[in-house]
């Protein structure tokens, strides 16, 4: 008997079902039918010959091998949404024009704070390039084509990576005037005992890192902990208490001020990563140069000057 490989499409149900965790919540992500979600799963596991989901009350529990799968599905899905950005360019160039999207991956803060002015000039100038902006702190697998390019505050370390260093980004502790004026300017590092501070909850390796360079700062200190850097962003802007912020972010802003300048500075390596073999992509290319660019000039008001 011929067995046929399975389609696409039945992977792509799999890890929606995943995502969703049950055939309505995959069907509505799909924009298909559920009847047709379920046939594709039936499919898939006469295909590879074993059960890949149990139903109980709530909802579809996957099984140890149908977790096993996932990660390949994951890679089937990325390089498919790889394929569709490549091929929505094809042609600019000999039209002459930039032209289709290109997938950016940045941090929380970068992305709303420091790249939507840079992003807004690239369409100024390209009206028919097409931007698809992925916020996440955690890094993004670029062989693995989960973006085109991305933009990191450590180094890229595979080898397959066209990477640039662009410029360092200075963190310092800042505070609203208002809590300023309230509660006063702390003295030294050991007077912030006596204030409240903004941190992170979970330490991640990356936190560890930095605390080795952060002049004793804990988790224990902060009276308001969170892992999104925006929420910290906020709050410091909000009045709550000193946080560490960027240096460049914090000068737009004539009521952040900074505080312990001489006491506290962490630098951190702001590099632009991409796939090598996107290196005659015209309209990553373009991407490329034009966040190089405008992350460069970003970095040079935190010592109060442009390029």
């Amino acid at each position: 008997m011929t067995v046929h490989e399975p389609s696409w499409d039945l992977y792509r149900t799999f890890l929606a079902v995943l995502r969703e965790g049950s055939l309505s919540g995959a069907a509505r992500s799909l924009g298909v039918a559920q009847p047709t979600v379920g046939r594709h799963l039936d499919a898939l596991e006469q295909a590879v010959g074993f059960q890949l989901f149990t139903r109980s009350r709530d909802g579809l529990t996957p099984t140890e091998a149908a977790s096993e799968l996932r990660p390949h599905a994951e890679a089937l899905a990325a390089t498919a949404a790889s394929l569709l950005r490549a091929a929505s360019g094809h042609g600019s160039a000999a039209r002459g024009a930039v032209r289709g999207t290109v997938r950016v991956t940045a941090s929380e803060v970068v992305g709303v704070e420091v790249l939507p002015p840079i992003l807004t000039g690239l369409r100024r100038e390209y009206p028919e390039l097409v931007i698809e902006l992925a916020l996440s702190n955690r890094v993004e697998d670029l062989l693995r084509r989960d973006a085109d390019i991305a933009v990191r505050m450590v180094r890229p370390s595979q080898e397959a990576l066209l990477a640039k260093r662009v410029c360092d980004v200075v963190l310092g502790l800042h505070a609203h005037r208002r809590y300023l004026d309230r509660y006063g300017v702390p003295a030294d590092l050991q007077d912030l005992a006596n204030h409240s501070l903004i941190g992170f909850d979970t330490e991640t390796p990356a936190i560890r890192g930095m605390l080795a360079r952060a002049a004793g700062i804990r988790r224990a200190m902060f009276a308001l902990r969170s892992d999104s850097d925006l929420a910290q962003l906020a709050a410091i802007r909000a009045g709550y208490g000193i946080g560490i912020c960027q240096a460049a972010l914090a000068a737009r802003d004539p009521d952040l001020v900074r505080v312990l300048p001489g006491h506290f500075e962490l630098a951190l390596d702001t590099w632009l990563a991409m796939h090598e073999n996107l290196r005659s992509s015209r309209q990553c290319r373009v991407v490329f140069d034009a966040l190089a660019a405008g992350l460069a000039e970003y970095a040079q008001i935190q010592y109060g000057t442009r390029p």
